[in-house]
């Protein structure tokens, strides 16, 4: 156990991403939730992983991780765009692999070679960057961009892994990166504080029998603006056309409720207008 503690404390000052393992979001990092409301059961997959996603002792955002199929179901963030600059240190989740590992980020190298933990192992786990190598036609997509990160640290936080899903790259670099960099600046005009929930639909499809490829990339707002009222609204995208629909928050639940099949799709407290 001394071994151990040691390992964490050094671990945490050579790195400073930390992930955490946790059993309820709501209970570790409720900050990223409008009215402290994550989305309901309906996306959770059979073998999911809440992590609370922190960077320097700080939690950043809160993502859902579908285990079986190595992508994020979704993940969730204040809206804070800044000018942070990248520094594209890509992480993976030791804790993925077993709690007893530290509650840390760390590069696969580390994991290896440093926590002696195998490759079958972090392979069986989750999505490594062997993954997302030569992927024709297709980028590492972040559902919690860097561009709606207010410095570097809160950006440098976004480039895990358990993050990222395999994007149609004329998508991610096109009507995506719109969306992102031109009309969410737009629609959130007036918002005190802006709630966003990035997701992905899986897809039939597997890269390698291993990372699945999403049929569409979501995203839902809910902000509490500056004159002290509530709006919402949606975006989806099929991964397969570099074209994103604007929608309700009520359509854009709708729509989710008929691609997952699991029940009704809530994503952000009842407070938030569907219309």
């Amino acid at each position: 156990m001394l071994l151990l503690l040691l390992l964490q404390v050094l671990a945490s000052c050579l790195w400073l991403g930390h992930g955490e393992v946790v059993t309820s979001l709501i209970s570790t990092c409720p900050q990223f939730f409008f009215q402290k409301t994550p989305p309901n059961a309906a996306l959770t997959p059979q073998n999911p992983a809440w992590i609370c996603q922190r960077y320097g002792n700080k939690y950043y955002f809160a993502t859902l991780y579908d285990k079986s199929r190595r992508i994020p179901v979704y993940s969730a963030y204040l809206y804070q765009p800044g000018h942070g600059k990248r520094c594209q240190r890509w992480m993976v989740e030791p804790q993925l692999v077993g709690p007893q590992y530290p509650k840390t980020m760390e590069t696969e190298s580390y994991v290896l070679h440093e926590l002696k933990v195998s490759k079958q192992e972090l392979q069986s786990s989750q999505a490594v960057l062997r993954d997302y190598e030569h992927l024709e036609g297709f980028h590492r997509g972040h559902l919690n961009p860097c561009s709606h990160n207010y410095d570097s640290s809160s950006c440098n936080s976004t480039f895990t892994l358990t993050n990222i899903v395999p994007q149609n790259a004329k998508l991610n670099q096109g009507a995506w990166k719109r969306y992102e960099m031109t009309i969410m600046k737009s629609k959130t005009q007036g918002c005190a504080e802006t709630y966003v929930v990035v997701g992905s639909v899986p897809g039939s499809n597997f890269f390698g029998n291993r990372v699945n490829n999403p049929s569409h990339i979501w995203s839902g707002a809910c902000c509490k603006t500056t004159s002290n009222t509530i709006r919402a609204w949606g975006v989806i995208a099929e991964n397969t056309k570099n074209a994103v629909q604007e929608l309700s928050l009520g359509e854009l639940e709708d729509k989710l409720t008929d691609h997952y099949g699991r029940g009704n799709v809530y994503l952000f407290h009842s407070s938030c207008p569907r219309q």
